[in-house]
């Protein structure tokens, strides 16, 4: 039933933790303890990625009986370990809302091992939530079923919206209760609790390599480095050897994948909510979905985060920033093992270069518009709208999608007969201002001149924009829906979800439901506007 050929390279080339216990502790001289998962107590699997089933070599749940099935269940809640399995949790540390905040680790985190698949690639199946680790500090290792939810949903969503993601492989539900104090608000309260089995090449992360530079660990430092660059970036210079340049080489290339990731944030509206240094893959994938959202109306200050609401230190607009200082944390890291800092800081410089140009590409890609225009007055395009969309509540999502709709010109038309086909991106069509209307309907005329540069017909112009415009996203009040109904038994909404977001570009006429603007209903409530870190 499952058959995986376990490699396990992340284990067997770097140095351990000699101790096995659970016993909360500074782990040094370490990039990992060996731990087992706990054993739940019934587990059930309720829902699935059959995309990575398949990418495992794996027969799909669904063509599996009761009996296969539960086997299967109680492997991914880590009941039972495979033949070849080396279960850890890693060791790392990170800067959490700008301050040095030492080891951290995985806390409730357990990485099965790391598997060749059939293509012979290779992955790495962790399990969140199955149980405590040297590194969980005060807390159970646990995690609850809304989180795990969120995180199997939000995994898979990405993927299929084209951002660099980790995925997501399963949903079990264990069969325990867990204890959470969901707003911190002084009210804990018994929970169900799961665990969601993810996949990555790697989910090593900035603060990896920073808690052996804070340190002084350089030995180990430089072990984690050379195992990552000859592992997971092969293709540079001296991969197997590494040299100062090599290393050079490798974070500007981190640099590079951070700010595609980042573009593919914004392009989406989506928003991280908790950019520590320990949440940055160096992969430049999209890691660990916390109190994650999704712009509804478009706001560039809108956090999801309860913890970052004061400072709003994560908001939206701020994200390319957050990236760049984040970089610049593990620039310091990577510092010591270069001779001259200098090309650290070009790498920097990179970043900063290709975010511009990605990032003009893309929004130029969003509104249908070639990238070979005059670079001044596509900026000044951009800017306007993102001012315009902030004059009224204007829902993100759709409102690029009804812009790809509408027929280029207008000329002759009043202020309000030319906004109309975008007056369902609003949330309040009725009371627009005049200066809202006025606003939008100026940006709209020099929009429709800045097309007919392009000399693209109105259908191509849509097939463009469709292309890179989801219809549909997870915001949160779907995922909430998705948790009230698994929390009740029924996990379809989970299933449904999973489908309609395998294709977020897509017409899908009988999922019209999913992309209708946020309710007034989930404006204020828990787990569809604003989320703590323990959502």
């Amino acid at each position: 039933m499952i058959d995986l050929t376990f490699t396990n390279r992340f284990t067997e080339t770097l140095p351990a933790d000699p101790r096995e216990d659970l016993h909360r502790r500074q782990v040094e001289g370490a990039c990992f303890s060996r731990v087992h998962p706990v054993q739940a107590a019934a587990p059930a699997l309720i829902a699935w990625s059959d995309e990575m089933f398949e990418r495992l070599g794996l027969v799909s749940p669904g063509d599996l009986d009761d009996e296969a099935r539960e086997q299967l269940a109680r492997v991914l809640a880590g009941n039972d370990l495979l033949d070849g399995s080396d279960p850890y949790a890693m060791c790392y540390g990170g800067h959490q809302f700008g301050n040095w905040a030492g080891q951290l680790g995985d806390g409730r985190a357990i990485a099965l091992g790391e598997v060749e698949t059939p293509a012979g690639d290779h992955l790495t199946l962790q399990l969140k939530g199955a149980g405590p680790t040297p590194y969980s500090r005060t807390a159970d290792g646990m995690a609850v079923l809304r989180s795990s939810v969120r995180e199997f949903l939000c995994s898979e969503a990405m993927f299929h919206l084209g951002v660099p993601t980790t995925r997501a492989l399963s949903l079990v539900l264990t069969g325990d209760k867990v204890v959470r104090d969901m707003l911190y608000d002084g009210n804990p309260a018994p929970e169900p609790g799961a665990v969601v089995c993810r996949v990555s090449p790697a989910f090593i992360r900035f603060g990896s390599f920073e808690i052996h530079a804070a340190r002084g660990d350089i030995d180990t430092l430089k072990t984690l480095a050379d195992h990552t660059i000859a592992n997971h970036f092969g293709h540079l210079p001296n991969a197997d050897a590494p040299t100062s340049e090599t290393y050079i080489a490798w974070f500007a290339e981190v640099a590079e994948r951070t700010a595609e990731m980042i573009v593919g944030w914004m392009r989406v509206g989506f928003v991280h909510g908790v950019m520590n240094t320990d949440n940055m893959s160096i992969l430049g994938e999209t890691i660990d979905f916390g109190p994650y959202g999704w712009v509804d109306d478009f706001d560039p200050t809108w956090t999801p985060n309860t913890t970052d609401a004061a400072h709003r230190r994560y908001r939206y607009g701020n994200q390319p920033q957050i990236a760049y200082w984040n970089l610049a944390k593990l620039g310091n890291a990577v510092a010591a093992l270069v001779d001259d800092v200098q090309p650290l800081q070009a790498a920097m410089d990179r970043y900063v270069e290709a975010y511009t140009e990605k990032g003009r590409a893309m929004s130029l890609a969003k509104l249908g518009l070639s990238v070979g225009r005059d670079v001044e007055e596509a900026d000044e395009l951009i800017h306007e709208l993102i001012r315009v969309l902030q004059l009224a509540e204007t829902d993100y999502t759709i409102f690029y999608r009804r812009l790809a709709d509408m027929p280029a010109g207008g000329q002759g038309l009043s202020d309000d007969e030319l906004i109309e086909p975008i007056r369902d991106a609003y949330y309040t069509p009725d009371s627009l201002s005049d200066e809202a209307k006025e606003a939008m309907a100026l940006w709209l005329r020099r929009y429709f001149d800045a097309t007919a540069d392009d000399a693209l017909s109105d259908a191509d112009r849509k097939a463009a924009m469709d292309a890179v415009n989801p219809k549909y996203v997870l915001r949160n009040y779907m995922a909430q829906l998705a948790i009230d109904a698994s929390e009740a038994g029924d996990h379809s909404v989970i299933a449904e979800l999973l489908d309609v977001l395998r294709n977020p570009y897509a017409e899908q006429p009988e999922a019209e439901r999913w992309a209708e603007k946020r309710p007034d209903w989930a404006r204020t409530r828990v787990g569809c506007s604003m989320l703590s870190c323990s959502s």
